[in-house]
């Protein structure tokens, strides 16, 4: 077991993400004894797994107790260690919220519509929708078109772009940006999309309400 637990811990290093069909993988996921272990040594370095059953990877982050050391405080915080600014920060979480919340949203569907329609008693153990068949990608043109101006114009917006997809967040492809290995994990969906959802896109949408004519704002749908 130690060399596949370095092994395993090394390709999280070295690629940042590892796909959940991967046997290292698989084995993280559904043995116990295997995953305690990797845990243990995870943390030793002050990281730990990132995993969800909606996602097609796993990956490594800091443990909460490391955000400071590793980020700075007060003046010297630093909003990530990617090397991102800040207008391309803002360029992930809009991505994030245009490609992963749909995603999820029909993820989550599916899996309860299966629940109710259940007759075999291992229903139960059967793997969750992701990938593909339930994500959808984005126009760069549209994307463009609604922030393009707020993130920085054209050139700002491209380059931007393009350190997204070097990082294995997007996939840019005829025009259309993809959802990449990294974009469904290394954002907490648990407490980003209650922000996004209630907060600021219930903010926008309040606007766009009050600013549209009589029954315009009916007929808007979310892109």
């Amino acid at each position: 077991m130690d060399i596949e637990l370095k092994t395993l811990t090394a390709r999280l290093l070295a690629h940042r993400v590892v796909n959940r069909g991967d046997p290292l993988a698989r084995r993280a996921l559904l043995d116990d004894i295997f995953r305690h272990e990797l845990d243990r040594r995870l943390a030793e370095v002050g990281l730990r797994l990132v995993e969800n059953p909606y996602a097609e990877h796993i990956a490594v982050t800091l443990l909460p107790p490391m955000m400071e050391p590793v980020f700075g405080a007060d003046d010297s915080w630093l909003n990530n260690n990617l090397g991102l600014p800040r207008d391309g920060v803002a360029l992930l979480v809009i991505l994030w919220a245009q490609i992963i919340l749909p995603k999820r949203e029909r993820q989550i569907a599916r899996v309860e519509a299966g629940h109710e329609n259940q007759s075999d008693m291992f229903g139960a153990q059967k793997p969750l929708e992701t990938g593909e068949t339930v994500s959808t990608g984005v126009s760069e043109d549209a994307l463009y078109a609604d922030f393009g101006k707020a993130l920085g114009g054209r050139t700002r917006f491209n380059a931007n772009l393009g350190r997204l997809a070097n990082l294995g967040f997007v996939v840019r492809r005829n025009r259309m940006l993809l959802e990449g290995p990294m974009l469904d994990l290394m954002i907490d969906y648990s407490q980003m999309a209650p922000r996004i959802i209630e907060g600021a896109l219930a903010d926008v949408l309040g606007r766009r309400q009050a600013l549209a004519p009589d029954g315009a704002a009916d007929g808007m749908e979310a892109r």
